[in-house]
């Protein structure tokens, strides 16, 4: 007797795939966060605070206990696994540990901590070279620390609210919310167009995999322009006027929040001003 391809395991294993991905995307952790109940307004606060006293110093001191707190609070509070908090906090490492390199062995004065010869010409690491790498290395790990903990604790769509609140024009607002809307409905097009070519051995070897590439980004190009012109019809027919209605929710700020982010602000206040002078080479 032929077997059916969706068996009841490809079909388990097909639901635990989905299930996996799509409880990777920052959007759901922030769905189900507990931090998702509080203040927008103090958690955008306590983000920006962190981006700018990290950006302001010049120890990587302070950067580093930003990133520790905010880590801390992502973590404990707004129940992200470690693991996966961690993932995607080395996500960029390849790109900031380029740029922390360049820096290190191109710029910067002192004595020379460690060097080599390369083609006749000398390469080496100075201390003000050093530091200024681990600075830069600081405030990039407690510049995405902040970010992730506001992403990982507000959804997307809270946070166009704020932006409505602000004041910031309609039109900008309205093209964010698309350009984030349909970033997720590709993706998910393309990982299905990828894993079709992939059964069919459409990456074997480097030339079937250009290939598949081209008529992977042929194909979402094509979906893309379709879903624009069905967006632009389904929108007109429902006599939509240009105005997208965002309502924020009122949420008070209790007590005992106050006095945790005043905890956190006073700390980083004192380590910013006793080790601003302070460098680790």
């Amino acid at each position: 007797m032929k077997r059916s391809f969706f068996t009841k395991t490809n079909f388990v294993d097909l639901i635990r795939y989905t299930g996996h991905i799509m409880t990777s995307i920052l959007d759901d952790y922030a769905l189900n966060s507990p931090l998702r109940e509080k203040n927008n307004w103090l958690k955008i606060a306590i983000t920006s605070f962190g981006i700018v006293v990290g950006v302001s110093s010049n120890s990587p001191v302070t950067p580093f206990v930003i990133a520790l707190c905010m880590g801390i609070a992502t973590i404990r509070f707004s129940k992200v696994p470690a693991s996966f908090y961690f993932k995607i906090l080395a996500a960029p490492a390849g790109f900031v540990l380029i740029s922390v390199a360049i820096i290190a062995f191109f710029s910067g004065n002192g004595s020379e901590v460690f060097g080599f010869d390369l083609w006749g010409h000398r390469l080496g690491v100075s201390t003000g070279g050093l530091n200024m790498a681990l600075v830069v290395l600081a405030r990039t790990i407690s510049g995405m620390s902040c970010l992730f903990f506001l992403s990982l604790s507000t959804p997307m769509i809270e946070l166009f609210s704020v932006l409505k609140a602000t004041r910031f024009p309609d039109s900008f607002i309205e093209i964010a919310m698309m350009m984030y809307r349909y970033i997720f409905v590709f993706m998910e097009v393309a990982m299905g167009i990828k894993y079709a070519q992939t059964v069919r051995l459409g990456y074997k070897d480097f030339r079937t995999s250009f290939r598949s590439v081209g008529m992977l980004g042929t194909s979402l190009f094509i979906r893309a322009w379709e879903q624009g012109e069905k967006l632009y019809v389904s929108m007109n027919s429902r006599c939509y006027d240009g105005r997208f209605m965002l309502i924020e929710e009122n949420r008070p700020v209790k007590r005992s929040e106050v006095v945790l982010t005043s905890a956190y602000f006073i700390l980083v206040l004192v380590v910013f001003y006793s080790t601003r002078n302070i460098l680790l080479i």
